[in-house]
């Protein structure tokens, strides 16, 4: 081979190996609820997760009743969910290794500021013993998700829920469920981290309710059984787990939300 085609040879291999594609990031799906996405608490937490494990995180946010059921098909690795029955349920039948508690917030009531029912400052039961019986409207997630799932366990327990026009399920995530109850200016069973991400926005509804123990709402991390799917990303499952409810990952939810809202949007389970 003459110079020149060793030349030519040479700067073909350079191109070749500068245009190959870098190795592709380890990648783990992670399946949870709608608040934690719409929070913002997920551009805190997930990137120095990535960054210390050199991995990319796919998150799909959606109710937690739906998030379980793409674990138990297999189509993620992790989950960070808001509903303790389903959570249980989901570990005993084989799905979840095990669940490992990371943080809660509470729910609260939020109605028009007028309040048509008068439930401002009331126990939790007893404001929906009244807005059962209210002709005033109330929206609901209505899809399956944690907050619905206490939503109707709420009603279970106040012996009732409204009906007709006074109700209406949105089928959609808590800040659209919210955005719509502010619309209407109805009433809305709502996670505070969400409320307190978008009070400035919702300009016809205020805080009527809240301090209740029946409101708490304590969120789990569960990695999907690698028995019942082989498939799944264990290892980083594990290591997600892990970083959450370790130091670094408490110490992020911990002061997530203080400089922008004077207080936590969620308090850590692990490291107080």
């Amino acid at each position: 081979m003459n110079k020149k085609n060793l030349f030519i040879s040479l700067v073909l291999i350079m191109l070749t190996v500068l245009a190959a594609p870098g190795a592709a990031k380890e990648q783990l799906t992670l399946a949870s609820t709608t608040s934690t996405l719409d929070s913002g608490l997920f551009d805190a937490l997930i990137p120095p997760f990535e960054k210390k494990f050199d991995c990319q995180v796919k998150v799909i946010a959606v109710g937690t009743g739906q998030a379980i059921r793409l674990a138990r098909d297999g189509n993620a690795d992790v989950l960070l969910v808001h509903d303790r029955s389903s959570e249980d349920k989901f570990v005993a039948d084989g799905f979840g290794v095990q669940r490992l508690d990371v943080m809660h917030n509470d729910f609260i009531l939020v109605g028009p500021k007028e309040d048509p029912a008068s439930i401002k400052g009331m126990k939790g039961i007893e404001a929906f013993k009244k807005l059962a019986t209210s002709p005033a409207l109330f929206v609901s997630r209505g899809d399956d998700s944690g907050t619905h799932k206490k939503e109707l366990r709420l009603w279970e327990e106040a012996g009732g829920k409204p009906s007709g026009n006074s109700y209406l399920e949105s089928g959609s995530g808590m800040e659209a469920t919210l955005r719509i109850a502010n619309e209407k200016k109805a009433y809305c069973l709502v996670d505070r981290a969400t409320w307190l991400a978008h009070q400035k926005e919702i300009d016809a509804l205020n805080l009527l309710v809240q301090g209740d123990e029946k409101l708490f709402n304590p969120y789990s991390v569960i990695a999907v059984s690698p028995a019942k799917y082989p498939s799944v990303n264990h290892k980083l499952a594990t290591a997600f787990a892990d970083f959450i409810r370790g130091p670094e990952g408490q110490k992020i939810i911990r002061e997530f939300g203080v400089d922008k809202f004077g207080s936590p949007l969620f308090f850590p389970d692990v490291e107080k």
